[in-house]
């Protein structure tokens, strides 16, 4: 296994470096010695991974491909050797994080002010917004991002959470209104709509026969705030359909109640994402991996 690994690591460098010739000056090993362990490798694997010429070395398909699979085994041995360097001393130095406005600050934010007080020398400069920044261009370490991880190149990301989301409302609504028995009576009832991207987000929840299924909505009010939408709910404005953990308090203390329990909301992935590269910070590697041991938890307490 030992002369396995150590193939790679010669295979990566003249890959690199485009030429046995150079792998050989930076590894510090003669020319023969590298295309040897290539030799060997491409036997071990039976496939050839060079166009050879006198001069230069070129990958093949089956070589990029394999390149490609090769740098991210490498990269999570970097990582893997971080946390154990981390293990070994205190994480330090500054984060930018950017959030969701209300996930991140009823969900996210207590999750990493506990890090913090763990790791004294961590400092957090932490943003809060509901529109996707730019993690390169505006100098973000981390970004937590709903639904998806977003587009642009050169990012890394994993999903973090779940969040559950549920039809309730107030009951001075449901005995004004009446209580709606299937999803298409969504559309004889008021809905308090989160309007993003100017256009109302649309509801989608499951038929127990594996059906998705999207309402018609009719609306009198607009929100850009998924809490003023639980407020206007309490007060009996209409239907919400929020994030469960939004609405916690309200339906433990019955200012409302949950509704199409049968009929299971579409779930609201939640990821990390951030910047690729070469090797990964203690103090980056450390909070990813916090969120994901203690951020779903947290959201279905």
């Amino acid at each position: 296994m030992r002369d396995n690994l150590d193939g790679v690591s010669v295979f990566v460098a003249t890959a690199e470096a485009g030429s046995f010739a150079k792998a050989a000056e930076r590894l510090s090993l003669t020319r023969s010695a590298v295309g040897k362990t290539i030799g060997r490798l491409e036997a071990r694997l039976g496939t050839r991974l060079f166009h050879r010429t006198t001069r230069s070395q070129s990958l093949t398909e089956d070589g990029h491909a394999y390149f490609e699979r090769c740098l991210r085994a490498l990269d999570e041995i970097r990582m893997g050797e971080a946390l154990l360097e981390t293990g070994k001393r205190e994480v330090s130095g500054k984060l930018k994080i950017s959030m969701p406005l209300l996930f991140g600050r009823y969900c996210v934010q207590p999750i990493l002010l506990d890090l913090a007080r763990e790791h004294p020398k961590l400092e957090l400069d932490l943003r809060y917004t509901d529109t996707l920044v730019n993690l390169a261009g505006e100098g973000y370490d981390l970004a937590v991002r709903n639904n998806g991880p977003g587009q642009g190149s050169g990012l890394q990301t994993r999903k973090i959470a779940v969040q559950k989301k549920i039809v309730c409302a107030s009951p001075s609504y449901l005995e004004a209104r009446g209580r709606p028995k299937t999803v298409a009576d969504i559309g004889e009832h008021d809905a308090l709509v989160y309007w993003r991207n100017d256009q109302p987000y649309p509801w989608s929840l499951w038929h127990p026969g594996g059906e998705l299924m999207e309402p018609e909505l009719r609306w009198r009010y607009q929100f850009d705030n998924q809490e003023a939408i639980v407020d206007a709910a309490v007060q009996g404005m209409g239907l919400a359909w929020v994030p469960t953990w939004l609405v916690r308090s309200e339906i433990a203390d019955g200012r409302l109640v949950p509704l199409l329990e049968e009929f299971p909301s579409t779930p609201l992935n939640t990821f990390a994402v951030w910047q690729a590269a070469e090797f990964t910070s203690p103090r980056l590697r450390v909070t990813i991996d916090t969120l994901v041991a203690r951020l779903q938890a947290a959201i279905d307490k």
